[in-house]
């Protein structure tokens, strides 16, 4: 990769269905690696397909990223009637949980690969999925029955499912929320949680279904504070969170981006938490609200991507293949049965 043809690091979205014209001009300026949907962004399975379309076209990268939050359940930004609704973590947690534990990582793996399957006909590459984070009692329900289990035995196999779903139809994964959100007392989204429990529970809980499923090619950070290792800074802006946990401990060489920087955990400008990522090790900024000065901020923080960024990011494009044939019909109705007997 050339640094004259290198995107920027960061990941933005964009306001609405189609791009306007300001949003294509910054697009070509400011060469962002990917681009993230929402709900606000969907309309129909043509519509989606011309704006993943357009976006690669601007920047004339004809496997660029384009991202989706994808899990099932509560968070899927593509859904009926043009789509199908498919269950949350919890339900193949569940069957697991009634001891059928085959059953569970088999209807995981064939539930991922037909969301896959939905994604990729759209030309969308890459699903935020699978949180590997635990289901805990004292974690606020914004994890819940997006977890699939409250161990690290209960959720390895099932996220590791759902990351071989995905990549045998042609989507790569994204390991999320690294190093574990599962404990958080409150929703990152809105406010900033902090973690008291000691490293080595930590260690020996939350950082481990993470250190299992370190192989996978994209991660996200968290914005959580583990007050045990650094009490002053989440995740996503701690050096040493990045390099002692994340890439030590953990063991994690994927490429790793940012949490959604607009959210409430973190503070001051969207140009100054950019900048605080990069510094922290984060390889990619990502941006998701498509307020167009808050995307304008984040760009100009934003390198070009270079070194072991690049490395990193190219690494986990080139796992990308092409999918496994399947006969649909046959696959959904399997699906459904499985899910229907749990």
């Amino acid at each position: 990769m050339t640094s004259r043809a290198a995107p920027r690091a960061f990941i933005t979205g964009c306001a609405g269905a189609r791009l306007s014209a300001q949003e294509t001009d910054f697009l070509r300026e400011a060469r962002p690696w990917g681009l993230i949907l929402f709900r606000r962004n969907v309309e129909t399975p043509e519509q989606v397909a011309a704006l993943v379309s357009a976006f690669r076209d601007i920047g004339g990268r004809p496997e660029a990223p384009v991202l989706i939050d994808q899990e099932g359940g509560r968070v899927q930004r593509l859904g009926p009637p043009h789509w199908p609704a498919y269950p949350p973590a919890g339900t193949f947690a569940a069957i697991a949980e009634a001891g059928e534990g085959e059953r569970a990582v088999e209807a995981a793996r064939l539930g991922a690969r037909l969301m896959a399957e939905d994604l990729a006909a759209l030309g969308i590459n890459v699903d935020c999925v699978p949180c590997a984070d635990l289901r805990l009692p004292e974690g606020h329900g914004i994890i819940g029955d997006r977890a699939y289990g409250a161990t690290p035995d209960e959720v390895v196999p099932l996220a590791r499912a759902v990351a071989e779903g995905m990549m045998s139809g042609g989507v790569l994964p994204v390991l999320k929320h690294i190093p574990g959100h599962g404990r958080a007392r409150a929703d990152s989204h809105l406010s900033l949680p902090v973690v008291e429990t000691p490293r080595a529970v930590l260690e020996a809980t939350d950082f481990e279904p993470f250190r299992r499923l370190n192989d996978l090619p994209l991660g996200m950070t968290a914005h959580v504070v583990y007050a045990a290792i650094d009490a002053e800074r989440p995740a996503t802006t701690s050096r040493r969170m990045i390099e002692e946990i994340i890439r030590g401990e953990i063991g994690f060489d994927g490429a790793l981006m940012s949490d959604d920087l607009s959210m409430g955990a973190l503070k001051g400008s969207l140009a100054d938490r950019a900048e605080a990522s990069f510094a922290a090790g984060c390889d990619l900024a990502l941006h998701c609200n498509g307020d167009f000065a808050e995307m304008r901020e984040v760009a100009s923080r934003s390198p070009l991507l270079a070194g072991e960024a690049a490395r990193r990011c190219e690494a986990a494009l080139a796992r990308l293949a092409q999918p496994h044939k399947i006969e649909q019909a046959q696959a959904r109705a399997r699906f459904s049965d499985m899910i229907a007997a749990s």
